[in-house]
């Protein structure tokens, strides 16, 4: 049986499964209501799924759409919104307008679950015989509650160190390691990228002679933003372990930001946040900079640039991990349909319906078997560009073994939390203040707004 005619009949087998639970189904509180039509018929269902991305995941995903469409014969209509997208949803969740299901931030979809306006999964999952929960990575769930769960991850995005591999080896400096048992300590990693580091006399950061203030290549770049990955492997975390402090005030993540600050102002490897501002996206290739550390989506646009691409695992402070990130795709409770919104929720979730977007590097698959199984693996992440020599192990292991989730995963009230922590965070990546003062400084302030951990 062919994918199309396997999906065909698996969707149809799942909507008499769904159409029997849901009619005595009062936990999602959304009954179908009936479609008659005049003369009793029953108009056709038709679904609004918004999103957002670039173009090529614009066409990627409004294709899926249409195959649904055919497959099912359920109308989608794609509702592509790519600027102000939480702006816009927000108008029309306020105006009861609300598409059916769709892409949402993390810190909207937990705090508007929390309030009721969006689908409970879980009791569809449950006595759906198509649908196997173990089937999914373990970091991609977002769960308000125990036995609440208001959706996936739209797509795993694991972080690395990607690099050009051309100025490692004029440099004379060993290839980042790809297994996290072998990941560079910090004192390694920022001696290497002390000597891919250059001024404008071509002297490295290890010359005595070398000038901080006239650098042409830097080793790396790094959005410190992105410092969850450092703060966990130190020990540390966003919140303590019992939800009740202020975890970024703790020893551990002060020591792993304060590195990171280092990074630009003491070691001078990496761009400041202003000096990044007029770095072109093409700094690996135009040899700007050495290494990066990103996401997974940047493998996309790598892909399309012509230089000797690389990737290893992130360095370590302590232990070896990776930073998972991503935004959940979410089904709003205001659905008329909420049958039929599950079975395209889940052919979304198949890694086999946005084929395009997971082998051309932007995302990563959602399913466990699609990191474990040769075949699957050939499909995507082998022989092209965007999955480099080293990625099966870098990212994809390093994602099912080591992935942590960034705070917007679980944290209560990340967003009004973050709006006291961001302020202070600057003052460390524009070296106005250490880690220590700034985040110290800030706590007093933070701990009444914690509320815990969700789904814990």
């Amino acid at each position: 049986m062919n994918i199309a005619k396997r999906l065909t009949g698996a969707i149809l087998s799942s909507a008499l499964a769904i159409s029997l639970l849901l009619a005595g189904c009062s936990d999602t509180g959304n009954a179908p209501e009936a479609q008659g039509g005049q003369n009793g018929q029953e108009e056709p269902v038709t679904l609004k799924f918004s999103f957002w991305g670039d173009t090529i995941e614009k066409k990627t995903v409004t294709e899926a759409l249409e195959r649904f469409e055919q497959e099912t014969g359920i109308q989608v209509e794609p509702m592509h919104v790519p600027a102000d997208y939480l702006t816009k949803l927000t108008t029309m969740v306020a105006g009861n307008v609300a598409p059916d299901l769709g892409y949402l931030s993390s810190g909207a979809a937990l705090s508007w679950g929390r309030d009721g306006k969006l689908l409970n999964l879980t009791p569809l999952m449950e006595n759906d015989p198509d649908f196997n929960k173990d089937d999914y990575l373990d970091q991609i769930w977002y769960e308000i509650a125990p036995g609440n769960i208001i959706g996936t991850s739209t797509a795993v995005e694991g972080y690395g160190l990607m690099y050009n591999k051309d100025l490692l080896l004029e440099a004379g400096v060993e290839l980042p390691p790809t297994d996290a048992d072998k990941a560079w300590d910090w004192d390694t990693f920022v001696e290497y990228a002390k000597k891919l580091t250059l001024d404008d006399q071509g002297r490295n950061a290890l010359d005595p002679n070398f000038n901080p203030d006239k650098i042409r290549q830097f080793g790396l770049q790094y959005d410190p933003y992105n410092m969850m990955a450092a703060v966990v492997s130190n020990g540390g975390n966003f919140l303590t372990e019992d939800g009740k402090g202020f975890g970024l005030a703790q020893p551990e993540a002060i020591e792993a930001i304060q590195k990171l600050a280092d990074l630009m102002y003491v070691h001078h490897v990496s761009p400041t946040p202003l000096q990044a501002k007029n770095m072109p996206d093409t700094a690996l290739q135009t040899k700007k900079v050495a290494m990066t550390v990103s996401g997974n989506w940047a493998l996309q646009a790598f892909a399309e640039q012509d230089f000797n691409l690389g990737v290893g695992v992130l360095p370590k402070l302590k232990e070896s991990n990776t930073l998972l990130d991503g935004a959940p795709t979410v089904i709003f409770k205001s659905t008329k349909h909420p049958e039929e919104a599950w079975l395209l929720y889940k052919y979304m979730t198949d890694p086999e319906s946005v084929l395009p977007l997971i082998e051309g590097g932007l995302w990563m698959p959602l399913k466990k078997e699609w990191y474990t199984n040769p075949e699957l693996i050939n499909k995507w992440a082998a022989g092209n560009k965007a999955h480099p020599e080293g990625y099966t192990e870098a990212f994809m292991k390093q994602t099912i073994e080591n992935g942590i989730r960034t705070p917007g995963f679980e944290v209560k009230n990340l967003d009004k939390i973050n709006a006291l922590v961001t302020p202070a965070l600057d003052l460390v990546w524009t070296g106005k203040q250490k880690a220590e003062e700034a985040l110290k400084g800030v706590e007093p302030k933070v701990v009444p707004l914690i509320e815990g951990y969700y789904g814990r």
